[in-house]
């Protein structure tokens, strides 16, 4: 979308300078029920993103209704999104969420044209569709509707159990046009996932909704990703938590090393030394000259997950790197798509680019305000551990 060209008043300006300047907010709004949390809501002049021509991912489009998320994951890769608004990476991220208020009369407008061709359409790949405040905006009711209307296929990757409000919408989706669902499990131990992903809902609800998803008639596949370096990497962690991703229903699994790019790496740094100080030492062994988990450690993380997801019957099928999930049955050009994006290193992990994050920069270098100057991730001192 575009952050420039609406004439709207503010009703409640935010003290954010970023945010200030964006011609297109409406209002700021907190809510005793969001406690910690504001919304901005803006009026979106465009609510589908087209992906770049050199992308090999097998959509061509996106629509993202929030930006930023409660779910709050240290390791979200879509943190630096912030800084383009002269917010931070770190609570920013989490506390100061932009909603596109209008993004469902922009959509339906967008897909009457008659020149949209009814290319896949992804939803999650940069944040959650179904974060908490999908629970006070129900934009997504709205959004699955104009796609189907239009016969538009399309999916959507969720840490959120909220999905299963809307699987009946769905599931009449899904009569009309190709609709793939993917749900993102990346921690299966409770007091773990508690402190590395705060607002997200638990494990347990999140295969509930994979149930529900499959039920519904629904192949649905578990975004297994990122795994955690010497937290969620052993055999027996990984070996229970397929187990009950396959005794949920899930048709298949994908997976990849965390991943920590600028803006990320300082803020999961800061939960690593309040949480798990003794793994410093080797997480700088690992990521202190860069972004990517080596490839001996990468290769070393593939031969103990591989096997164990053959073994649960969970090889994956065709998958889209940027939403972890079954890729899109959308079209033949699509699946062309999927098949040239299955190039892997001898490792058994994705390609380093395009990455998902790539996606994300290139995105948002489109919507910076002008002007802007990237925020710096505020980490009390805890930015200098890797």
């Amino acid at each position: 979308m575009r952050w420039d060209g609406q004439t709207l008043d503010s009703e409640q300006v935010d003290a954010l300078p970023g945010l200030a300047r964006l011609s297109n907010l409406i209002r700021s709004v907190r809510t005793p029920e969001f406690d910690g949390i504001v919304f901005h809501e803006i009026a979106a002049k465009s609510a589908l993103n087209k992906v770049g021509s050199s992308s090999v991912v097998p959509f061509t489009w996106t629509i993202n209704p929030y930006r930023g998320c409660s779910h709050a994951c240290v390791y979200c890769f879509a943190r630096p999104s912030h800084q383009y608004l002269e917010l931070d990476a770190g609570r920013d991220f989490d506390t100061q969420l932009i909603v596109k208020a209008n993004v469902v009369e922009v959509l339906q407008r967008e897909l009457s044209r008659p020149s949209w061709t009814r290319e896949h359409v992804a939803l999650g790949t940069n944040t959650d569709p179904y974060q908490r405040a999908e629970g006070r905006y129900r934009l997504m009711p709205g959004i699955i509707a104009a796609l189907a209307d239009s016969g538009t296929p399309f999916s959507i990757l969720t840490k959120g159990s909220l999905l299963r409000r809307d699987l009946p919408l769905l599931a009449d989706a899904a009569t009309r046009v190709p609709v793939d669902l993917a749900m993102s499990i990346a921690v299966f131990d409770d007091d773990l996932q508690q402190t590395l992903e705060p607002g997200t809902p638990t494990s347990a609800a999140r295969l509930a909704t994979v149930t529900a998803a499959a039920e519904a008639g629904f192949d649905v596949a578990v975004f297994m990703m990122p795994v955690l370096p010497y937290l969620t990497d052993g055999t027996e962690h990984l070996d229970a938590a397929l187990a009950r991703i396959k005794a949920a229903g899930a048709t298949s699994v994908t997976y990849s090393a965390l991943h920590l790019r600028p803006g990320v790496k300082e803020w999961y740094a800061r939960w690593l030394n309040t949480f798990r100080p003794e793994l410093t030492p080797r997480y700088r062994a690992l990521y202190g000259d860069g972004s990517y988990a080596p490839k001996r450690y990468r290769q070393e993380l593939a031969a103990r997950i591989k096997p164990l997801i053959r073994a649960h019957g969970l090889d994956r099928a065709a998958v889209d790197h940027n939403t972890g999930g079954a890729a899109s049955s959308a079209s033949e050009p699509a699946r062309t798509e999927v098949r040239r994006a299955e190039a892997r290193d001898p490792d058994g992990e994705w390609r380093r680019a395009p990455s998902a994050s790539a996606l994300v920069e290139r995105e948002l270098t489109r919507t910076r305000p002008a002007g802007a100057e990237h925020a710096r991730t505020r980490l009390d001192g805890a930015d200098r551990l890797f």
